[in-house]
C-alpha cells in the first residue's frame, strides 16, 4: 500500500474513533480492552498519534518516551483527540517523502511510510475498541488493509526480540486469508516467531477466515475463527501473542 491510503485510512479511523467515543461517553468501558473505559482510550490513542508525529516533524533518529496522558475528561478530551489527530495527519502530508526518523520494526522502507502505516494500523484498532463501547454494528475493515495489517503484526511485531510467543521444540503455525491470495507461515521456537508469506511445507495448526476476522482476531479483539490442526498451538499465540 502507498503512504497516500495509509494516511486516507488514518483520516476516516481517527474521525470514526472519535464520533464512536463522542457517543458512547468518556466513561464508557471498553469491551475490548478490560480494565478500560472510553477516557483511557482516547488519552493512549491521542499521545500515541502525538509521539508518532513528534519523531517525523523533528526527522528525530533516535527512541524516546510517550508523554504523560492529560487529565482531561468528556468533551474536553475528545475535542483533545481530534485536535491530536488532525496535527498527525497534517505532520505526515506536509513531511519530506525522504525523511529519515526512528522506527520500530524490521522491514521500513522510509520513516514516513512507517509511521504513516502503523499509524493507520493503531488508529483502526483503536477505532474498533471505540465502536465497541458505543454498540452497535462495527465499521468494516477493507481487506486489502486487513492483509497490510496481518503482515506487519506476524512480519514485524513478531519478528522482534521482544515476542514472547515461543515454544520449547519447533512448531510451525499457518495462518490463512480465505478472501485474498494472502498465506503466511509462522515458524515457533525458543527464539522470536519467524514469519514468511507463503505456504510452504506442513503446518500443525491452521486458522484462516476473512481478512478482517484474521486481522481483528490475532490483534486479541475477536476470537480466532477457523482453526484446523492442533488447536493447543492456537491457543498457545492466543495467550502469548500480546504486543505491549
Amino acid at each position: 500500500m502507498e503512504t497516500a491510503s495509509y494516511l486516507g485510512i488514518l483520516q476516516d479511523e481517527g474521525r470514526l474513533l472519535a464520533d464512536a467515543a463522542e457517543r458512547a461517553g468518556t466513561d464508557a468501558l471498553v469491551p475490548t480492552c478490560p480494565g478500560w473505559r472510553v477516557r483511557d482510550l482516547l488519552r493512549h490513542t491521542g499521545v500515541v498519534h502525538r509521539w508518532a508525529a513528534g519523531f517525523v516533524a523533528d526527522a528525530c533518529p533516535t527512541p524516546r518516551p510517550m508523554e504523560e496522558h492529560p487529565g482531561l475528561d468528556g468533551p474536553e478530551l475528545v475535542a483533545w483527540y481530534r485536535a491530536c489527530h488532525r496535527a498527525l495527519l497534517d505532520t505526515l502530508a506536509e513531511a519530506k517523502p525522504d525523511v529519515e526518523c526512528w522506527t520500530f520494526l524490521p522491514g521500513a522502507v522510509s520513516g514516513l511510510g512507517f509511521w504513516a502505516r502503523r499509524q493507520a494500523h493503531e488508529t483502526a484498532v483503536h477505532r474498533y475498541d471505540a465502536e465497541a463501547a458505543r454498540g452497535g454494528e462495527p465499521t468494516p475493515v477493507a481487506t486489502n488493509f486487513a492483509v497490510d495489517g496481518v503482515d506487519e503484526l506476524l512480519r514485524g511485531f513478531h519478528a522482534r526480540r521482544r515476542s514472547q510467543v515461543r515454544t520449547p521444540e519447533p512448531r510451525v503455525l499457518r495462518v490463512r486469508a480465505t478472501d485474498a491470495d494472502a498465506v503466511w507461515t509462522v515458524r515457533l521456537s525458543q527464539e522470536p516467531p519467524v514469519t514468511t508469506r507463503d505456504a510452504a511445507g506442513d503446518a500443525e495448526c491452521e486458522v484462516s477466515g476473512p481478512a478482517a476476522e484474521l486481522y481483528l482476531s490475532l490483534w486479541n479483539r475477536l476470537p480466532l475463527p477457523a482453526v484446523s490442526g492442533d488447536a493447543a498451538l492456537a491457543a498457545l499465540w492466543r495467550e502469548t501473542s500480546a504486543v505491549g
